[in-house]
């Protein structure tokens, strides 16, 4: 299989407001709008792109049909500590308080709308003990 796109898909029943909430907070601008499905891209990169869909869609089968749970995005950003500061200034709850990882992580965690996790993450130098555990080329400085 080649893949040309993977992206995550948040199934609510909130499709407009969650998707201003990614397009005011997080830097996404709307592709396409429809009042059941909302493809978003990031105004800054077009290999970034989220997307929002109403759970109860006649698209999705039945079995699969809600909304989302148990759902974290990892958003990685240069400047991890004036995100934590724009995004809490802008009332965003912090269910992670911004700290270092001796796994190599700085980075807090907050949520959506649908209570989809959001982890803003500047990837770090890790301790030696997390070190060994990279591939080889892939160790964050």
């Amino acid at each position: 299989m080649k893949t040309t796109s993977v992206y995550p898909v948040i199934m609510t029943s909130e499709v407009a407001a969650t998707a201003t909430f990614y397009v005011r907070h997080f830097g996404f601008r709307p592709l396409f709008e429809a009042d059941w499905y909302v493809h978003l891209q990031s105004v800054e990169s077009e290999q970034v792109n989220l997307a929002i869909l109403d759970g109860s869609h006649h698209t999705i089968p039945a079995i699969g049909r809600g909304r989302v749970s148990g759902l974290l995005l990892n958003f990685e950003v240069e400047d991890v500590d004036a995100e934590y500061e724009r995004l809490k200034a802008a009332g965003l709850p912090m269910l992670l308080e911004l700290r270092d990882e001796a796994f190599g992580q700085r980075h807090f965690i907050t949520q959506d709308p649908n209570g989809v996790l959001i982890d803003i993450i500047k990837p770090t130098a890790p301790t030696a003990e997390y070190e060994t555990q990279y591939a080889p080329g892939s160790v964050p400085a």
